[in-house]
Order: structure tokens, then C-alpha cells, then sequence
């Protein structure tokens, strides 16, 4: 996969609530990773820029753009 960055679709749990939110990671980091869970949990890039309660996190989806 090329530079750039790719859409990644969160679905959390917030209280009983769902909620969605779309975040951008690397796209070189997919190739880095087997699971997207991994991605997210390890990639420095997406480690600096964004905060993810995993506690909270249901399902994480690429978006097709």
C-alpha cells in the first residue's frame, strides 16, 4: 500500500450509547500489521495523534473512501 493515510471506523460503547468515530491511521501501517486492533494498539503515529479507550471500542472497520 502506498503513502497516505486511510479511514478506520470506531464503534464505542459510551454509557449504554453507541457512538461512531472516524479516525485516520498510516496507510503503510497496514502492511505492518495482521489486525487492525494491533495497528491500533502499537503504531506510534496513531499512538501520538489519538486517544482510544479500548474498553470502550466494540468494532474498528476500514472505510472504503
Amino acid at each position: 500500500m502506498k503513502g497516505g493515510t486511510v479511514g478506520v471506523r470506531l464503534l464505542l460503547v459510551d454509557d449504554g450509547e453507541y457512538r461512531t468515530l472516524d479516525i485516520q491511521v498510516p496507510a503503510t501501517a497496514l502492511d505492518r500489521y495482521e489486525r487492525l486492533i494491533d495497528l491500533l494498539q502499537e503504531e506510534p503515529e496513531v499512538l501520538k495523534t489519538t486517544y482510544i479507550d479500548f474498553a470502550r471500542l466494540c468494532t474498528a472497520q476500514l472505510v472504503e473512501s
